[in-house]
């Protein structure tokens, strides 16, 4: 008989946000691997779960060992449910590691959703949420810092970001330098709890906030997208030279830098037409 691993998804402040089908898993489980197995013993005694001996630990510094430990277990027949501190296992947090090693020995994986902090950010935030990217903890080695806020300051999209109280102040200023004073920027502190905090302004305000008021807890950042760089007339120009000299008739040349350079026909194609030798304002075919 083969059992199963199930994420659970845990609260990330309010004890009321733990739902019925998460406490259900975690009154059935075989095996409850924790992150912190003193935090999930104080959840489960919440929940009215007895805890028993079914607690073990698995945390970033031995989650590597325990995979095997737990696969085998699993595969005897045992259901193991994976918890964090707080929100879904795997986002910048220990479970991802087992997950391959569970897929990887052909063992079933299950999740029971529950809150995130990343997506509770973003949405609060009140920054654009059709597409976003989460980058969790900045590298802690300057190299792979800088060179990940570089990449941040060309970022098009809402970025999600994890920080320490401890190091807040520096990513801010980090930031300031990489991406300019007045791109937008949410600190959001405490979520779901009683005081839960949320600051919205640019970056420059937020290292304001931060200095005047001494950070406590968990930081979930929220930062505005990068402003769309307008194509020059002389990168149109190189583009529609390029589809000329390729061979494609002026409507296809056209077509084909408005979707590369996100420029309208019209602009598009009055540059093919004047690659292709006219120095006239021509009418787009089928236009």
């Amino acid at each position: 008989m083969t059992g199963r691993l199930v994420l659970v998804g845990t609260p990330i402040g309010n004890l009321g946000d733990l739902t019925p089908r998460a406490v259900e898993t975690l009154r059935d489980a075989d095996v409850i691997a924790a992150e912190d197995t003193r935090r999930t013993r104080a959840l489960l005694s919440h929940a009215g779960v007895p805890a028993g001996h079914r607690l073990v630990a698995v945390h970033e510094h031995n989650e590597r060992a325990r995979a095997a430990e737990l696969v085998d277990a699993i595969q005897a027949g045992a259901t193991v449910a994976v918890v964090t501190d707080a929100g879904m296992p795997g986002i910048s947090d220990p479970g991802a590691r087992l997950v391959r090693t569970c897929l990887e020995a052909g063992v079933t994986v299950g999740v029971v959703p529950g809150p995130s902090a990343a997506l509770t950010a973003l949405v609060v935030s009140g920054l654009p949420t059709d597409r976003f990217a989460f980058e969790g903890f900045l590298p802690g080695k300057a190299t792979a810092r800088r060179r990940r806020l570089a990449e941040l300051a060309e970022e098009p999209r809402s970025t999600v970001l994890f920080e320490s109280p401890h190091r807040l102040a520096d990513t801010l200023a980090e930031l300031l330098d990489a991406v300019g004073p007045n791109r937008p920027l949410v600190l959001a502190r405490e979520l779901t709890k009683l005081h839960e905090e949320v600051v919205r302004g640019s970056v420059a305000s937020a290292l304001d906030h931060v200095r005047e008021h001494p950070p406590r807890g968990e930081y979930v950042l929220v930062l505005g997208g990068a402003a769309p760089v307008e194509p020059s007339d002389e990168d149109v120009a190189a583009a529609a030279g390029a589809a000329v000299a390729a061979g494609r008739s002026a409507k296809d040349a056209a077509v084909q830098v408005a979707a590369e350079l996100g420029v309208p026909r019209r602009r598009a194609y009055d540059a093919v037409v004047a690659a292709r030798g006219n120095p006239g304002r021509a009418r787009e075919p089928g236009r």
